[in-house]
């Protein structure tokens, strides 16, 4: 598929004042240019951020009534149950809050549910087993929003519930003591970008200043909120919500914080990735920890991994460390054969790709990582993708979309059609009767072919800047380092250089290309690292490109040494 390229073009004046003002390299000034900082000031936050500026948390509707009820509950050791999702970033707010709590000896305990077996967010069934357990107050984290009935049946049973949550909120909210969603339309925080994780760091800092007003902590000490930060930014890099404001902030600190391998359990986790903790980046938290976090509750259960995040027994830590890597190889394997399966199906039937929306579905798929496995396909064929598993009476299934286009909000439209559905416009679940696939399938389509126009599907790639070949150095990817963590809001520069010579080079594995790149100029003879990772054709593979876009980094491997990333040729 031919890439699109578009030229970020800077104001030259801006790009002067900020270099001039920060003393750094004109390229970082058009970097920051590129994101929307123009001012010194916003400049010198974004890559010096502070916690000076963080939004009061009890700005969050109501936050307020949340404290004093768990403030009471704490007091009198009633039973509170935090109840989580089983994505990283259920699972990371899950053990904050109950770390917190078990901080402050209160009797707390957790859970999450089984992926298939339960499902997503608080259910009529866990209603049942809090009224077995006699819990008093239940808090759920990263979900709950729209479990209406859920809790309805916990106040026929004499159970408060306090929601924290980052999804959608339906057209009525649940019935519950507080509702903690940035995203509630009378909320006025402007924190409508944080995960459920980053709801639930808020939850525990409003809890903070209320139990010290209330004087609860004069018998034991203040607990450092900085040790949650870890918590913070795995959640919130995994989910891959904005990194921008109190989640950039937030994450800058959460890394120096996992960089000094307080917390067992990520030590472990870092230690089977082969990640050194000490130069761990944003990169190492989305591609590396947080898939096996995730593979536990897509392969066995999610509790595996609150109980690690969680350990303090070195022994159980690394065992389970080890556990989660054994799944995460389970993991990759099968949804691999599925990707595999279906581009094979795609080649008998390449007319599939004609419409705008890939809608599949088979018997034998597993639920659990359809939702990798769209998104795999999404990036490489540039539309949203729909993947369901059809074993049963009811159809499970993940999308994943592009370029904004609103994949719930389709899902939306086609309601009447649907068990349940849940997400937001990139990424979205789905449960719906077998045989009501092939006219959801249809009504998808109708809907994207009414929608959005074939710009919407085309692949664009924004070059951030042209550099010449000789400038490309350890010196200048340290200050684009400066920018990080990457992510959602903040993305990756891209660059360009052209007439460039393959010195040298060999495949990895069975697609990946290591290069040494040079200008194809006789006088010049500096020479960079290079990585073109799955390539589609490794036994034709030139030895000259008129341009290449590429990302730029430190070689985490060699002393002082910079290294490129192919994105495009």
């Amino acid at each position: 598929m031919d890439t699109r390229l578009k030229y970020f073009e800077p104001d030259q004046e801006i790009v002067t004042l900020l270099a001039k003002g920060l003393n750094c390299h004109p390229l970082l000034a058009t970097l920051l240019c590129a994101r929307g900082i123009t001012s010194l000031g916003k400049a010198r936050f974004f890559l010096n951020p502070s916690f000076e500026k963080l939004i009061d948390p009890f700005l969050l509707k109501d936050m307020d009534k949340a404290v004093e009820r768990i403030l009471i509950a704490v007091q009198n050791k009633e039973k509170i149950l935090v109840f989580g999702d089983f994505d990283a970033d259920g699972v990371t707010a899950t053990a904050l809050l109950s770390d917190f709590l078990e901080y402050c000896d209160a009797n707390v305990s957790w859970y999450i549910p089984h992926r298939i077996k339960e499902g997503y967010s608080l259910q009529l069934d866990n209603i049942q087993m809090a009224i077995e357990q006699e819990i008093d107050l239940i808090i759920t984290v990263d979900c709950g929003v729209n479990s209406n009935e859920a809790v309805k049946k916990a106040n026929l049973e004499d159970i408060d519930v306090i929601i924290t949550d980052h999804h959608e909120p339906g057209p009525t909210l649940p019935s519950a003591m507080a509702v903690i969603d940035p995203k509630r339309e009378d909320c006025r925080s402007g924190l409508g970008y944080l995960a459920g994780v980053g709801v639930a760091f808020f939850l525990v800092m409003a809890l903070r200043k209320f139990f010290r007003e209330k004087k609860f902590w004069e018998d034991i000490p203040e607990p450092n909120l900085a040790d949650y930060l870890d918590l913070f930014a795995i959640g919130t890099i995994g989910d891959m919500v904005p990194l921008i404001n109190e989640n950039r902030v937030l994450c800058v600190a959460g890394l120096r914080k996992i960089k000094q391998g307080t917390r067992l359990g990520l030590k472990f986790i870092a230690q089977n990735s082969r990640i050194d903790l000490k130069k761990i980046d944003s990169d190492d938290i989305s591609f590396k920890i947080v898939p096996r976090i995730n593979a536990a509750g897509r392969i066995s259960h999610a509790r595996i991994c609150v109980s690690l995040l969680m350990a303090t027994d070195i022994n159980n830590a690394e065992k389970t460390a080890l556990l989660l890597d054994n799944l995460n190889i389970k993991r990759q394997r099968i949804e691999q054969e599925i990707v595999l399966n279906i581009e094979h199906r795609l080649g008998k039937n390449p007319d599939l790709l004609k419409k705008k929306l890939l809608f599949l579905w088979d018997d034998k798929w597993n639920p659990s990582v359809l939702g990798i496995a769209a998104s795999k396909l999404s990036k490489k064929y540039y539309c949203p993708v729909i993947l369901l598993s059809s074993e049963g009476e009811y159809a499970i299934g993940s999308g994943r979309s592009i370029n904004n286009i609103n994949i719930y909000q389709a899902l939306l439209e086609s309601e009447v059609l649907l068990e349940k559905f849940g997400g937001h416009a990139m990424a979205s679940g789905l449960t719906v009767k077998k045989n009501n696939l092939e006219l959801l399938g249809q009504n998808l389509n109708r809907y994207m072919e009414e929608i959005y126009s074939e710009k919407k599907f085309l692949k664009t790639l924004t070059i951030d800047a042209i550099l010449d070949f000789d400038d490309i150095n350890f010196t200048l990817a340290k200050e684009i380092d400066r920018l990080r963590p990457f992510g959602m809001a903040n993305p990756e520069p891209v660059f360009m250089c052209k007439n460039i010579r393959v010195r040298s080079s060999h495949i990895i594995g069975n697609s990946h290309r290591k290069m040494i790149l040079e200008k194809a100029d006789p006088r010049c003879r500096h020479q960079v690292e290079a990585f073109h990772f799955n390539i589609t054709s490794p036994d034709d593979l030139p030895d000259y490109y008129p341009k290449i876009a590429f990302k730029l980094k430190i070689n985490k491997f060699q002393t002082n040494a910079a290294q490129i990333i192919i994105e495009d040729l």
